[in-house]
């Protein structure tokens, strides 16, 4: 696909690594020619300096023949004048905008083919916050994702010692817990994925991919882990953007301190949230403020501030205090993957968190979900198998003879529409039906394009 890229920012950048990692032909505009220059030099993509609404600059980077538009500028104004600009006078099919405003909602009139022409809406800050409100609900976890309306979940744990897990092979743990219906999809030892079969071993620090009905999770991971205590006391440094939404999908839930270095934000987060919030003047990196506020007695402590350096030493300082589990936010990616797993439990990237919605967009098919995995060198994706036995390369099979590509494996089916679906752990003569929703584990996004192909209906296609 040719694709333009308003933004060279952090955004911008993580997007157009992703999108170029595919093959896909790349054009980012910015008005910065150096940071230009440093990500063509990065990158196999094409700059272009200037200024990203005016039609003379789109059609320098190539609008007339592009199929999609990803304005990721710094400002909302900006992004959305681009992609009207970009379908108006451009007629490019889709455009995309990362918008930071809760007033601009997807779907709105506003945004519409009348108004400003923006197809799809991405808010690095909203998948954030529920991307960590999910890791809240399920503490032990490392990753929480949903398939099928949220009937299915793909849930990422390390294995620790004394878990019901470690020591065990896969097939022992379910002989174990057979209530805790589940398929291991993957499993990475020291970065290197390893065979998932019946037999494999499990040891203290893996990475187990697991996926399994969404009613059926918590139980799931008090199995593996032994516990299921809920978070009920919860710290975060940082009351910016992320900071505030998250604070305000937790109101209820459970008890929450927010530290923040600047006097008038802090006034201003202590007008936007309850009085049973505490808000607390300071640095969330000081090491009496923390331990003077019972930092020890946190079940979570979050790191959500603009700075990477200072997340990583708040969640470091928070963790060797005595708080149970610590989660940085981290926008550099090279410190994501030096720092996840190590002594701060979970990284997260706010451009990785919108990578998956992009995809989705990309993908060919009837492809509806796309998940990136391990720092967006993997998939999860959910498509849905269209057709007949003559015109599916799904439908009416078993699933032993589906041609996957080699290493990709079926992880679930989910069957049936609203209370009634099941979703099905698939077994090597499980049939697949037309609408089923199938969830597919990718360890190689080279793979991407043959999985694709799967959900593509073909008039001429006889197996």
């Amino acid at each position: 696909m040719k694709i333009i890229i308003l933004g060279a920012g952090r955004v911008g950048e993580s997007v157009a690594e992703s999108l170029v990692s595919e093959q896909n032909d790349i054009t980012v505009i910015d008005q910065d020619p150096v940071r230009l220059r440093l990500l063509e030099e990065k990158l196999d993509l094409r700059g272009v300096v200037g200024n990203g609404i005016q039609p003379s600059v789109l059609q320098e980077a190539g609008a007339r023949d592009a199929d999609m538009v990803i304005a990721c500028a710094a400002a909302d104004e900006s992004n959305l004048v681009v992609c009207k600009v970009a379908h108006d006078v451009f007629n490019v099919p889709t455009t995309i905008a990362r918008l930071r405003s809760p007033e601009f909602v997807e779907g709105d009139a506003l945004l519409g083919k009348n108004g400003f022409s923006v197809d799809n809406v991405i808010c690095p800050e909203e998948s954030v916050t529920r991307y960590i409100h999910q890791l809240i609900s399920y503490p032990e976890a490392l990753q929480v994702l949903e398939f099928a309306d949220g009937r299915a979940s793909l849930i990422v744990v390390r294995a620790t010692t004394g878990s019901a897990l470690v020591n065990h092979s896969i097939a022992e743990f379910r002989g174990r817990f057979p209530q805790a219906e589940m398929r291991v999809v993957a499993i990475y030892r020291q970065d290197t994925e390893i065979e998932a079969t019946p037999a494999t071993r499990i040891l203290a620090g893996d990475e187990v991919f697991v996926l399994a009905d969404t009613h059926k999770i918590r139980f799931v991971l008090g199995a593996i882990h032994n516990i299921d205590k809920p978070v009920q006391r919860l710290m975060i440094a940082g009351g910016g953007r992320v900071g505030l939404r998250l604070a305000r999908s937790l109101v209820g839930q459970c008890e929450v301190k927010i530290i923040e270095r600047d006097k008038r934000r802090c006034e201003y987060l202590a007008s936007q949230l309850p009085s049973n919030m505490l808000i607390l003047q300071g640095d969330g990196a000081d090491e009496d403020l923390l331990l003077e506020e019972n930092v020890g007695d946190m079940d979570l402590f979050l790191a959500l501030t603009s700075d990477d350096e200072d997340n990583i030493m708040s969640a470091m300082l928070a963790k060797r205090l005595g708080a149970n589990r610590v989660l940085s936010l981290i926008n550099r990616r090279a410190y994501a993957d030096m720092m996840q797993g190590s002594t701060i439990d979970i990284a997260v990237s706010p451009s990785h968190a919108v990578i998956g919605e992009l995809l989705t967009h990309l993908r060919r098919g009837d492809v509806v979900a796309v998940h990136s995995l391990r720092r967006g060198s993997a998939e999860a994706l959910e498509g849905v198998a269209r057709g007949d036995i003559k015109t599916s390369k799904l439908v009416g099979r078993r699933v032993d003879e589906v041609r996957l590509p080699k290493g990709t494996r079926f992880g679930a089916i989910v069957r049936g529409e609203g209370r009634s679906s099941q979703v099905l752990m698939p077994h090597h003569d499980t049939v697949i039906e037309a609408d089923d929703h199938v969830i597919i584990f990718i360890p190689n996004k080279r793979l991407v394009r043959e999985v694709e192909k799967l959900f593509q209906v073909s008039a001429t296609f006889f197996g």
